[in-house]
């Protein structure tokens, strides 16, 4: 077998699929998502992997984890779950950290994206602003 053939092959054809899921799940939810835009096999390993996308979620759950157990309740997947709080939880993280402790008015937000959350999460927020 010439090197050139050996360099082409998918790596995906030549492990076990738990080694493929095991590559995949070094990804974040945003590389992820492009890798299963790679080719049809990528994409069905990715879109059919429970696993994967359960730690996606867990990486957002500490920020999300009322969103996520509401979801999860009613019965979402790891995966839908993941797609309906990933912005959320990016969005809680920035109020959070202050990004939005000295906006002077409204057209400063213009074009950040915003969420609708929870009055716990407001509370959250209101007392990370209080203890700067």
């Amino acid at each position: 077998m010439s090197l050139s053939c050996c360099c082409a092959r998918d790596f995906t054809e030549a492990l076990p699929i738990e080694m493929s899921l095991k590559i995949f799940g070094e990804l974040d939810a945003r590389s992820l998502c492009r890798a299963s835009a790679t080719c049809r096999r990528w994409n069905a390993i990715i879109r059919d992997s429970q696993q994967l996308w359960r730690m996606q979620c867990l990486s957002i759950i500490t920020l999300c984890h009322r969103e996520v157990d509401a979801d999860r309740s009613n019965g979402l997947s790891w995966k839908e779950s993941l797609a309906r709080n990933y912005i959320r939880s990016h969005v809680k993280l920035d109020w959070l950290r202050g990004r939005y402790s000295n906006v002077a008015s409204a057209s400063e937000l213009r074009g950040k994206k915003m969420v609708p959350m929870d009055v716990e999460t407001w509370g959250d927020i209101l007392q990370a602003e209080l203890d700067r």
